[in-house]
């Protein structure tokens, strides 16, 4: 029996190994991957940080080298450094390939076609290993150099972001767009010298290719091709043109399809402003586009809309439809939608037209265009004007429809547009679903007209489209070490996160604290016995409080609930074995991350959880976040608000307390006293450290 068993194991583990197997993932190229200027770049480089999002199933190695090109002539061709012979040894599953920025200099440049070929040969080399890794190739990024006779910003834009994406398509090669992953305006929190990123600035680019490893690991080859097809490229990506029933179509691929085959149906003017579209293909959707141009929304234009959106079911598209639609298109999106909620998953309408009466017919502020009316007119039927301003099929009007159906719905907006006049379009449309009590988000654009649509960086638009398909996982929660560097920070000059994350656990070495205080910031600002930290406005409250030597601050400025989740689960902070651990965490989430309330508040969940976990003999105190802003009405204010409702409903069970803290700073009409912040109305002043510090003093006693 013994011998059967042994043969059946060595007939299973081979299995086993290569269902654990580990992915190696080389980075390859220049001094963005090297991590060039900054600060403790062996943990805080994009390759090093995405290595702590991956996890362990993945191991990934930098192999970037400062000044690298892809060109075999250039003056430090990648070919010829010692990290590219390493990178082909290391064996790789999948290749990383960034090569292009220094490819730009005036002694390099020889044109976007030689520069392709260069490219292709490298990623040929990589794909022709014995390993046969998976070759991705990354865009650039936005350079915002301004000085002559260097690397050139309009290259990279104009010709090389392009020679990427044609080469990823022609080869089959996954392509990654790093171009509008800082905007269109340089921010020297993310790129100090306005070509290499911050460490900031390099979580930012681990996030967007980790996101697109991960979901290409879930995802399948697509297998839709029309019949009759004719191949395009879009942006890296392969795309179809053909004719269903008679009418011209569009679909592009991804390179890994989601689950479910989900898609973005693109209303009008296809490809301009296409950022949230490329971003949706990295993750797996599908674009498609069915021609109703000329037809502004009518029933010709709804029944052409239906027929395709049969076809596409048929193939095995995904029951609800992402609706994208942009100016004129907002007619054809919401007609649509007011016809077939029970298929519409969510409505991105960028500058939308609400009401034929504002466009075209230009009966407001707008000039409206008479050729548009005139043809409008037509296709509608309308016998004259009068008829048509008394028309009630408009987007405007099928509000009520939307808000029944509870159709998540956003809407960009140039606050100066004067075609499609906000006022008369999507502030009334906005103001309908309030009433309604119906999930809409506007965002405006300051000073913007018309054009440009969408956003440079369209991560608010891709978040609201996979939150509404259910496909966003939740950045609050998921562990990941931070990434601050910024003397700023209340740091000695020359700390980043990792440095001032070890001195917290040196310094509750060999201690046995009654008070250990877990946050960000705020928290760091009690000061302790830290040897990194300068600037400690609460530490003489607390001695006076609770005694010196007794209690410790492991706050870090900046963090976020996913780095205080990662430093309690991997820092050893149970060696201090506290009485009591204070947990205070979540307003950076709301204020620097953009993350909600709510998905605030499940970080602060899982913090929370993951404290009882690692503190098993400790009393948790959990303070909800103070309250912020100025004003009582304020936005970060009601987000705080939000928290408190939802964390005062849930239940941790007896080892936690939840205290709710706005009262120890509010008068009776909601005001912040005065005193008790500095100036942003967020960090605490002396005076409100005592005030907390007496609050706590009697959740302990």
């Amino acid at each position: 029996m013994r011998q059967i068993l042994i043969f059946c194991f060595l007939l299973v583990f081979p299995a086993v190994i290569r269902a654990e197997k580990t992915l190696k993932v080389a980075c390859v190229g220049n001094s963005i991957t090297y991590g060039a200027g900054i600060a403790g770049r062996e943990n805080n480089s994009y390759p090093a940080q995405l290595q702590q999002l991956l996890g362990e199933g993945y191991r990934v190695e930098n192999f970037g080298h400062n000044g690298a090109t892809a060109a075999s002539w250039g003056d430090y061709p990648y070919t010829d450094m010692p990290e590219f012979e390493r990178s082909k040894e290391f064996a790789p599953d999948i290749v990383l390939l960034k090569l292009g920025t220094n490819d730009t200099k005036p002694q390099n440049w020889r044109g976007a076609e030689p520069f392709a070929a260069e490219l292709g040969r490298l990623a040929d080399t990589y794909r022709n290993l014995p390993s046969h890794p998976q070759v991705i190739v990354l865009t650039p990024v936005r350079c915002f150099l301004t000085e002559e006779g260097t690397i050139s910003p309009q290259k990279i834009a104009d010709e090389v972001r392009p020679a990427v994406e044609k080469l990823a398509c022609e080869r089959g090669l996954g392509i990654i767009n790093l171009f509008n992953l800082f905007g269109d305006r340089w921010d020297a929190t993310l790129m100090p010298d306005r070509l290499h990123p911050s460490a900031i600035g390099a979580g930012m680019i681990a996030r967007k290719v980790g996101d697109y490893l991960l979901a290409g690991k879930k995802g399948r080859k697509p297998s839709f091709v029309p019949e009759g097809a004719t191949a395009f490229c879009f942006h890296g990506f392969r795309g179809y043109d053909f004719r269903s029933e008679g009418t011209d179509c569009k679909v592009v691929c991804p390179a890994r399809e989601a689950e479910g085959r989900p898609w973005v149906w693109r209303a009008r003017f296809w490809g301009h402003e296409p950022q949230t579209d490329i971003d949706l293909l990295e993750k797996g959707f599908h674009i498609v586009y069915c021609d109703v141009a000329d037809l502004y929304g009518s029933d010709k234009a709804t029944e052409r809309w239906d027929r395709f959106y049969r076809y596409l079911r048929k193939h095995g598209f995904h029951r609800k439809a992402v609706l994208e639609g942009m100016s004129r298109g907002g007619l054809i999106v919401y007609n649509w939608a007011a016809k077939n909620p029970d298929k519409v998953a969510c409505i991105y309408a960028d500058a939308p037209v609400m009401d034929i009466t504002s466009w075209p017919m230009g009966k407001g502020s707008s000039e409206g265009s008479a050729e548009d009316t005139r043809r409008m007119m037509e296709v509608y039927g309308f016998g004259s004007e009068q008829e048509a301003a008394e028309w009630k099929g408009n987007p405007l009007d099928h509000a009520g429809r939307i808000a029944r159906a509870g159709i998540p719905v956003l809407h960009v907006v140039g606050d100066a547009d004067t075609v499609v006049p906000v006022a008369e379009n999507t502030a009334v449309f906005e103001a309908e679903m309030k009433r309604l009590g119906a999930p809409v988000k506007v965002i405006h654009k300051p000073g913007i007209g018309h054009h440009p649509h969408s956003l440079n960086n369209p991560e608010p638009i891709v978040k609201f489209i996979l939150q509404a398909t259910g496909r966003y996982g939740n950045p609050c929660t998921q562990a990941v070490p931070g990434n601050e560097f910024r003397s700023a920070a209340g740091w000695k000059e020359g700390s980043e996160w990792h440095t001032v994350e070890r001195d917290i656990e040196e310094s509750l070495q060999g201690r046995q604290l009654k008070l250990l205080l877990l946050g960000n910031s705020i928290t760091q600002g009690w000061g302790g016995q830290r040897k990194l930290v300068t600037w400690k406005p609460g530490k003489a409250a607390m001695d006076r409080v609770l005694g010196e030597g007794c209690w410790e601050s492991a706050g870090i400025s900046g963090d976020r609930t996913q780095n205080l989740l990662w430093r309690i689960r991997n820092g050893n902070y149970n060696c201090c074995r506290p009485e009591y651990v204070v947990v205070a965490i979540g307003i950076n989430n709301l204020v620097v991350g953009g993350d909600s309330a709510d998905e605030t508040a499940e970080g602060i969940v899982a913090v929370t959880e993951e404290a009882c976990r690692q503190f098993p003999d400790s009393k948790i105190i959990l303070l909800g976040l103070f309250p912020s802003g100025k004003e009582k009405d304020s936005g970060v204010r009601r987000q705080c608000d939000r928290i408190h409702e939802v964390l005062a409903a849930r239940k941790f069970g007896k080892k936690v307390t939840y205290v709710n803290p706005s009262q120890w700073f509010l008068d009776d009409r909601g005001t912040i006293r005065e005193g008790l912040y500095i100036g942003d109305y967020i960090h605490l002043t002396e005076k409100g450290y005592e005030c907390v510090a007496e609050h706590l003093k009697e959740l302990i006693r």
